[in-house]
């Protein structure tokens, strides 16, 4: 099992106010989500009305598909004329990168 995820620190473009700023990211963050299958939200710089960080995570059986999936995910996003990605940020972890269990999950 192989875990992928992505970070995107985005500019917005011409928003001037929080509700604005819902405008633009939340119909992002729903085409990802639709068009994907992931697991995503917006995950920083909530109150900044200019700035935006959407998280995304991806399950997969291999890490193949885990970095097409994520890669899509980040055109699709570069793609839209009303932001620009300032960042980009992948992490991918396979099964046994995963934290050992507790000592309270370890069988007596």
């Amino acid at each position: 099992m192989w875990i992928g995820t992505l970070s995107l620190d985005l500019l917005l473009g011409d928003v001037h106010s929080l509700k604005e700023k819902r405008s633009v990211v939340r119909p992002i963050v729903a085409e990802l989500r639709r068009r994907f299958a992931i697991s995503v939200a917006e995950t920083g710089a909530l109150d900044l009305h200019r700035r935006a960080e959407v998280g995304m995570a991806v399950v997969a059986a291999d890490r193949a598909h885990c970095v097409e999936v994520l890669r899509s995910c980040e055109q699709l996003v570069a793609q839209r004329p009303e932001v620009e990605i300032l960042a980009a940020r992948e992490r991918l972890l396979a099964e046994d990168d995963a934290d050992p269990p507790l000592p309270a999950d370890l069988p007596d």
